[in-house]
């Protein structure tokens, strides 16, 4: 079979560098899971590695003509390919209640969509690592006082420990996109339990951001928090100024407020 053609309304590009996408592979700890998700496997550069490893690996693929190449050239895989859209598909179709960590090359148009559902999730994925867009990597292991940091970055960290591993130039793909990539790995926290309401703190680090050049005073005023809440000196800050252990603290001070 010939070659997949890249699409470019799924994001793809693909990795040709076989050093990257062992590198990429080589991140999994393989401790506390015996299963992996591949999310966008496309021609299965980083899939061939996985099936070296002695884990269970499942890929999910949108791309219809990427299924029929990986079933055609990965005879290992046999029923472990899922013709899914990842963003759409119950995974406790294939996992039950396991556990399971996810990696991937992933389609740039939806990865922090991806993140986002991972949190979803975040009970049975104890680790989650690939490629992203360079500043999108960034983002998520961003800490506190930086432009890049925002919405992406609080509450991923506030589930997982994240790290920025390499930056991956545009050449190693077909086509080249044309930004920098870059990989990034997120282990789950060994506690990783809120101490305060995870739907308010949803709430609070989504409306902080979506004005985040106005102090906390006038960006969660739609929270209609009493006038006594109000004078809290941490009302003073900008939402990036804030870590993530101080969001959690002004979520417990608006809980107790009785929003």
């Amino acid at each position: 079979m010939e070659k997949v053609k890249a699409k470019k309304h799924l994001g793809q590009h693909f990795l040709k560098d076989e050093s990257i996408a062992k590198a990429i592979a080589d991140t999994l700890s393989l401790k506390g899971y015996e299963e992996v998700l591949e999310i966008g496997p496309g021609m299965g550069v980083l899939t061939k590695y996985l099936l070296e490893k002695p884990i269970n690996t499942h890929v999910i693929e949108i791309d219809t003509e990427s299924v029929a190449y990986l079933g055609e050239n990965y005879p290992k895989l046999k029923d472990q390919i899922i013709s899914k859209d990842f963003l759409k598909y119950n995974i406790h179709e294939v996992y039950g209640d396991k556990q399971f960590a996810i990696i991937g090359n992933f389609p740039y148009n939806i990865s922090t969509q991806i993140v986002f559902r991972t949190l979803e999730f975040r009970d049975q994925i104890p680790e989650f690592s690939g490629m992203f867009q360079k500043e999108v990597a960034e983002r998520i292991c961003e800490k506190k006082g930086s432009k890049a940091y925002g919405i992406l970055s609080v509450l991923a960290q506030a589930f997982y420990d994240t790290e920025y591993l390499f930056t991956v130039d545009e050449n190693v793909f077909i086509p080249p996109p044309k930004v920098k990539s870059g990989v990034m790995k997120m282990t789950r926290k060994e506690d990783y339990s809120l101490p305060c309401g995870e739907k308010l703190f949803f709430t609070v680090v989504k409306t902080a951001f979506q004005q985040r050049r106005k102090t906390l005073r006038n960006s969660l005023k739609t929270l209609n928090l009493s006038d006594n809440l109000r004078e809290d000196t941490i009302f003073d800050k900008r939402p990036e100024q804030l870590s993530v252990e101080e969001f959690i603290v002004l979520t417990q001070k608006i809980e107790a407020d009785g929003v």
